[in-house]
Order: structure tokens, then sequence, then C-alpha cells
């Protein structure tokens, strides 16, 4: 097999929860571009079908979604359709999530539970879900979207609540991956830095100065920045790779 080939998802079909938009569309594109069949799974279902009738066009089979990740038996619904329409889940990638902003003694109970339940929880159920559905079939590839900020404080925002769900994403990923690495599956994580999406561009005109101050790369990141890490670890092409955490920040934690 060679190198470009160790890259195509033909044949595969693949799951992104928070397909709907910013981070999650882009990477759904990403493995559709690259031969998948996509699963689109988002709380927004209109913004879902959206982003599967683009994707169709790239010639793939598409399967648009409703889910919240915080509720066992809609995730495992939601895995449940992909084996019913495709047969099979190859790849799956966890990108639904929230970020909210406070001072660490002034976080409310119910900002902890929103942001550590559809950051943390969602990925641990997601994971559980498509884990047992890839381990009945002996292979399968799982990246969950943690971030920069489960490695480092991140500054100038309060996100005490965010970072500590995100560093357990990072741990609870490492330790799927060493559970189920002799049984076929690999599990990893793509930790962005400060990426432009929807739920991110109303802080860019605040803080976008000193992200772009703080980044060695002089720029704050875009969803597409991420493509080639998600297809990187999707693919073959990293077939040796799992427990690692991809940091994809534009030099950001070098400092």
């Amino acid at each position: 097999m060679g190198v470009g080939e160790r890259f195509s998802l033909r044949g595969q079909s693949a799951l992104v929860t928070g397909g709907g938009s910013g981070i999650g569309a882009c990477l759904a594109a990403a493995l559709a571009e690259a031969g998948a069949n996509v699963a689109l799974a988002d709380r927004d279902l209109d913004k879902a079908q959206q982003v599967a009738r683009q994707l169709e066009k790239q010639g793939v089979a598409t399967l648009a979604i409703e889910v919240d990740v915080t509720q066992a038996d809609q995730v495992q619904r939601m895995v449940d359709q992909v084996l019913d329409a495709w047969g099979q889940l190859d790849v799956a990638v966890n990108s639904a999530g929230v970020a909210t902003r406070a001072r660490a003694e002034e976080l409310e109970e119910d900002d902890w539970d929103q942001v550590v339940g559809i950051d943390l929880k969602g990925i641990y159920l997601s994971t559980r879900a498509e884990g047992r559905a890839m381990l009945a079939r002996g292979s399968g590839s799982i990246i969950n979207i943690a971030s920069m900020s489960g490695q480092i404080v991140n500054r100038p925002q309060l996100h005490s609540h965010y970072n500590a769900a995100k560093a357990g994403v990072i741990q609870y990923s490492r330790s799927c991956a060493a559970e189920w690495a002799a049984r076929g599956i690999r599990v990893n994580c793509i930790s962005p830095g400060h990426t432009v999406t929807p739920m991110t561009e109303f802080a860019i005109p605040i803080m976008g100065d000193e992200w772009v101050s703080n980044t060695p790369m002089g720029r704050v990141g875009t969803p597409e920045d991420l493509q080639g890490a998600v297809l990187y670890l999707a693919s073959a092409a990293s077939a040796y790779v799992t427990g690692h955490d991809l940091v994809v920040d534009g030099g950001y934690t070098l400092w």
C-alpha cells in the first residue's frame, strides 16, 4: 500500500458528533473527501441535515442524526442508526462541545454541570457506545476532540471547568486506548489551539489580539487547520498510533 493510499477511507463509515457546524462539520468534510460515508450527529438536526446535503455532493452517503450526547439512550441510538444504515462503524470523531467563562470562585454549579456534562460525559458516553460497536468487529479508530486547555491553563479567559473537562478527555482517551489496543481499536485526541468557529468568533474582538500575540505562528487557527490531523488519525496512515494527543495550536503551548 502506497503512502497516499494509506490516507484513503473509501468503503468506510464515519460518525461525527457536533457535526452540524464549526470544527465537527469541517472534519466531517475531510472524512467525506477521503471517501468515507459520514453520519452527522448534532443536537440541532437542521444544521446536521444541511451539512449532510453538502457532503453528498462529494459522492458519499450521509446520515443526519439528532442527539444529546449527555443522554446515554440517545447516544446508543445514534450508533445503532449508523450500524443499521451501513453495517459497521470504522471511524468516530467526537467533537460536540461547549465553553462558558467564569471566575473559579464564582463558577455556578449549573455551569460546571453543563460544560463537564457535554465536554467530558459526552465523550465518555460516545466513546463507550462507539467502542462497543468497534470491538465487536475488532477494528476502528476513535478521535476525541480535546483542547490545548487540557494541558495548560489558558489565558486570558477564565475556564477552570472547561480546562478540567478537556484534561479529562485526554486521560480518558488514553485509558481507553490502553485497554482496547490489543483488541484492534485505536483511540486518540486532537487538541486544537485557538480556533475561529461559530462558538468562539464572538471572542475575537475581545481576546483575539492577545491570542495572536501568544501564538508563535502569529495567527489563530481555522477548522481547516485540523483536517489533516483527523485524516491522519482516522486512516491507516496512523496504524501504529494510539493514546496520542495531537496538539494543533500554532505553537501556543511552546511558550
